[in-house]
């Protein structure tokens, strides 16, 4: 299957399906996927135990690293094909903000500033919404040990910082997903449905219910 638009992110609180469904949408478009990389973050494990001492170093780590591969697609020519990512490199901020001290977000920004340069726009951003409970239910099933000790409470920080950070958004053309019992990986039906949503998207801001949650 074809798509008109060659480079769509995935964004959503941690445990909300964003993977899961670019691996998905990657395989059916047959284009480039780009990953998060969560696994390679040395830091992310001991951020989870100790959030205030390991935050700047998680997201200094998570900045480079999507920096260094948006640098390397545009070398490949990153519209040659599509692209799928499960994330928006714009939304690096929106972690630092959560976690960040004052100090540390002013470091954080200035860097940021830097290393963001040029960072291409996507032809559509996916964001899923899920509410704190499904987005815990989500994390114990996936078994990513180190993730279980996120607090509820920085669980509702992201969600509410999302909200808001997507009520502002109008960088790119937006499809804001309804996925608190969606599993398009395993549902037909739905992913066909999305499928439709994603081609009927041209500008602006769009809202998709699955059929199931009806």
């Amino acid at each position: 299957m074809n798509t008109d638009k060659k480079f769509i992110a995935i964004e959503g609180p941690i445990g909300v399906g964003k993977t899961s469904l670019a691996i998905k949408l990657a395989e059916t478009y047959s284009a480039q996927l780009l990953r998060e990389e969560a696994e390679a973050n040395p830091f992310l494990p001991r951020f989870y135990q100790n959030p205030r001492e390991m935050a700047l170093a998680t997201q200094m780590f998570f900045l480079l690293q999507r920096s260094q591969q948006i640098n390397s697609l545009r070398q490949d020519d990153l519209f040659h094909q599509a692209t799928i990512a499960d994330y928006l490199i714009d939304k690096d901020r929106l972690f630092a903000e959560v976690t960040l001290d004052a100090d540390e977000l002013a470091l954080y920004d200035g860097v940021y500033r830097h290393m963001t340069v040029d960072a291409p726009k996507p032809d559509l951003v996916i964001y899923l919404q899920a509410s704190v409970p499904v987005l815990r239910q989500r994390i114990e099933k996936r078994g990513i040990h180190y993730e279980r000790y996120a607090e509820s409470r920085y669980l509702q920080n992201l969600v509410d910082r999302y909200t808001e950070f997507f009520f502002n958004y109008v960088d790119a053309p937006l499809l804001i997903v309804n996925a608190e019992k969606v599993n398009f990986v395993e549902n037909d039906n739905d992913y066909a449905e999305l499928l439709t949503q994603i081609q009927r998207v041209k500008n602006g801001r769009y809202y998709f219910n699955p059929s199931s949650l009806l």
